[in-house]
């Protein structure tokens, strides 16, 4: 008996760990994507300043499209999900 009620709390919990990452896929994607942006354009400009010898505006610009592209994504994600 003892193993029987195991499995099924183990049942349980396992199915409310699905619904809770299908719940929040919208949410973990539009973050990466921000994470994600911020990252790849920030780097693009640091490869930009060395190239150029611009330092600090190609890191700057870089970051600056990065945090728009990203709040863009996560805003587009979150007014089109409701």
């Amino acid at each position: 008996m003892p193993g029987d009620d195991r499995s099924r709390l183990l049942e349980r919990s396992i199915k409310a760990m699905q619904r809770t990452a299908q719940r929040s896929g919208a949410a973990a994607s539009a973050s990466y994507t921000l994470i994600g942006s911020i990252i790849l354009l920030g780097g693009l400009g640091y490869g930009y300043d060395r190239w150029q010898g611009t330092a600090p505006w190609g890191v700057f610009v870089g970051l600056m499209l990065g945090v728009i592209v990203g709040f863009y994504q996560l805003a587009r994600s979150v007014w089109t999900r409701k």
